[in-house]
């Protein structure tokens, strides 16, 4: 793929992910450009010393505060595998219900993120899990309390802040009792603003009272809001209940490659779409193919005002001041033997001791 010329305040807007052990000839020119982000899976390194030359060298190539994320959120689906520490998975920090605890694994978690040069975690999820069978939060949700999950999320994302990494809430408005993984396929979920504002949407409120820094939004389809438009591209979801929670840091659409939606639009027609309705950056995680076209889709439509000036702006400005942030934390890193040491391992296991006495009292 020849990269596009594509302005900074286009480049911005996007966080990609590839595949390989060797960063693209391609990615190094638009990391120059103004790239937003990189989003970075086990796929990339073997170890934690080789992501730590990955990440020291996509920060060379870009010479920018980029947003390098992972997903970390322990347990087994979506967490980092050894010698990295294996963390208690958020269903069973749910179990144990003990904010304190969180907060501690997660401090812990974001010095081994911080070591090996991520500053961005897409954690805490707060999905309800609302309906046992959901392949969305099953392992991955704090429970189906909206006050635990709001107290749980909280703990969590003050643990990565102290720990030097920005935490980024998912999935908004919540899954709900969807029982369609939206990495397949349609997920639709019938509650309408009531039901919402009853459940799904009180941890997310909790987080933005909590100053979290950025939300991703949920490729998921509420027809009693929005009859046209999934959630990640819904005016009415982002502009209108997002944003009019006092919501002021950046939204963040999911992967637009998602069976969710590319079922229906293009990952550039969903760019567009998305930020239209509301959203400051997006993902496109894993078909590099993508990046190219989605790019030009999107240096088109601002060639042809497809987008308010002001919002775009106002989105920029977001941006840069998140941005900002990552300056202090990316100085100072701690060492790689942060990774596993015995200190984090022995957190895990207290949790994991303290809920098996307290399942073990409840039988």
């Amino acid at each position: 793929m020849t990269p596009p010329r594509v302005s900074a305040e286009v480049l911005e807007k996007l966080i990609v992910g590839f595949h390989g052990r060797e960063i693209p000839s391609e990615l190094r020119d638009l990391l120059a450009q103004g790239l937003g982000g990189v989003v970075l899976y086990p796929r990339n390194f073997s170890a934690p010393a080789e992501l730590r030359a990955f990440t020291d060298e996509i920060k060379a190539a870009a010479g920018h505060p980029l947003f390098l994320g992972i997903d970390q959120e322990g347990g087994t689906r979506f967490s980092l595998p050894e010698p990295f520490t294996q963390w208690v998975s958020p269903e069973d920090l749910g179990k144990l219900d003990d904010a304190e605890m969180v907060e501690r694994q997660a401090v812990a978690l974001a010095r081994e993120l911080r070591s090996v040069g991520c500053n961005l975690d897409f954690a805490p999820m707060l999905d309800l899990h609302a309906h046992p069978d959901s392949p969305v939060t099953l392992g991955r949700s704090f429970g189906s309390d909206p006050q635990k999950v709001s107290r749980l999320g909280v703990a969590f994302a003050r643990g990565l802040a102290k720990g030097g990494v920005l935490a980024c809430a998912k999935h908004f408005p919540g899954h709900g009792d969807v029982t369609v993984d939206p990495h397949l396929d349609s997920a639709v979920f019938r509650g309408d603003l009531k039901r919402l504002k009853s459940a799904e949407l009180i941890p997310f409120e909790a987080l933005i009272s909590a100053k979290v820094p950025m939300i991703m939004t949920a490729h998921i389809f509420l027809p009693e809001i929005d009859a046209k438009f999934p959630a990640s591209l819904s005016c009415q979801v982002l502009s209108g209940i997002l944003r009019g929670a006092k919501f002021d840091g950046v939204i963040l659409a999911d992967d637009l490659a998602m069976g969710a939606i590319a079922n229906t639009w293009t990952p550039a027609e969903s760019a567009v779409l998305t930020f239209q309705a509301g959203s400051d950056m997006a993902l496109l995680c894993h078909d590099w193919k993508l990046v190219k076209p989605t790019l030009e889709r999107l240096s088109l439509a601002r060639s042809r005002g497809e987008f308010d000036d002001w919002e775009w702006r106002t989105s920029h400005d977001r941006i840069e001041r998140l941005r900002q942030k990552l300056k202090p934390t990316d100085q100072t890193p701690p060492a790689l033997e942060v990774v596993g040491r015995k200190q984090h391992r022995a957190i895990a296991e207290k949790i994991r001791s303290q809920l098996a006495k307290k399942l073990g009292k409840l039988n």
